[in-house]
């Protein structure tokens, strides 16, 4: 018999309007890549996303819009499913369970939640900020993912799911799989392209800082040919020194699957700008298709929404499956007609 192939899970917040380039080269174009060696589902974490104010309608209009910025990337809804978060309600009835699993104390101690009650104010900070550790790990034990692509920010909550998912397998009985981190290629870290020492982020990139991959293509262009170097004239990789033309070789090698050492050979006696010509361009190139498909599928509403229903019946299937196991494990009678083993 042919093995199964591993599972992989990944979700996003539909915190933005756009994403951002940061967003594409480290995360999304990873997902793509991962449908041809993994099982994979993706979803857009919206339940999440209410962890923060936010307006009805926005959030409804983002949330469409990751979806369609996921198709767009090249994620194949055939393959994978693409489904909103709470279209399926398993995330939250196992989340109860594992908040039910999970200390107080080890909840606190999750630096996530410190940093940003610290942003809003401990007084505005609210529960599913709090629990929303335990939620991320619902998403990814609903599943049975083998495999989580996770950013170094996101490591201690992995721990944590991992750490529920023995403790439960431990009282309750093998349910779970415990899931790995999944250490996708590198592709360096993007930076603002006005302050090249620090992280390109949507909380804290300057608007000029920061490529959104749905804005205006000659909007992004701009800020690309206005990108901040340095004051020498020479183009050369040191990040410690030159960190802006360092920024700069990094991006256009991803895009062009040229090393750093080639390029820098091939600018060799040139100016800056003709490197900041060739990362705009370079960019360019899968930015504004990118772009061009995301609107098309936001105005065929219909067809995008469609799609979610679809995800959402399919990521439900393995779902139901999981929370029929939890609800005899831990006592809970099983819903009528649920069926259980999830793999």
């Amino acid at each position: 018999m042919t093995a199964m192939p591993a599972r992989v899970l990944s979700l996003t917040q539909p915190t933005a309007d756009s994403l951002h380039l940061g967003n594409y080269l480290g995360a999304l174009r990873q997902w793509v890549a991962l449908q041809d060696d993994y099982e994979t589902f993706y979803g857009v974490a919206d339940l999440h996303a209410l962890t923060v104010e936010v307006e009805p309608q926005q959030l409804t209009e983002r949330t469409l819009r990751s979806a369609a910025q996921f198709v767009a990337a090249g994620v194949d809804p055939v393959r994978s499913p693409v489904f909103a978060q709470s279209h399926v309600g398993e995330h939250a009835q196992l989340a109860w369970v594992l908040s039910c699993l999970t200390g107080f104390g080890q909840a606190s101690r999750m630096t996530q939640f410190k940093d940003k009650s610290a942003r809003v104010g401990a007084d505005k900070a609210n529960v599913g900020l709090f629990t929303y550790p335990i939620l991320m790990a619902a998403d990814i034990l609903l599943y049975q993912a083998e495999r989580v692509p996770v950013g170094e920010d996101q490591r201690q909550h992995l721990e944590l799911t991992r750490d529920l998912a023995q403790r439960f397998n431990h009282r309750f009985g093998e349910v779970f799989t415990v899931p790995e981190p999944h250490i996708v290629s590198s592709v360096g870290k993007i930076m603002d392209l006005q302050d090249p020492t620090s992280k390109m982020s949507k909380t804290s990139s300057s608007p000029n800082g920061i490529i959104e991959l749905l804005d205006e293509p000659k909007a992004n262009i701009k800020k690309f040919r206005s990108a901040v170097t340095d004051s020498d004239t020479v183009i050369a990789y040191d990040e410690e020194n030159k960190p802006g033309v360092s920024n700069l070789l990094n991006l256009l090698s991803v895009f062009t699957g040229r090393s750093v050492e080639q390029l820098v050979t091939d600018f060799e006696g040139k100016m800056y700008g003709h490197l900041k010509v060739a990362v705009a361009d370079a960019a360019m190139e899968v930015i504004a298709p990118f772009r061009q498909r995301t609107l098309e599928l936001m105005e065929e509403r219909t067809e995008l929404e469609a799609l979610l229903l679809a995800g959402a019946e399919r990521a439900r299937a393995v779902a139901a499956k999981t929370l029929a196991d939890v609800y005899d494990a831990v006592g809970l009678v099983r819903p009528a007609g649920a069926a259980g083993t999830a793999r």
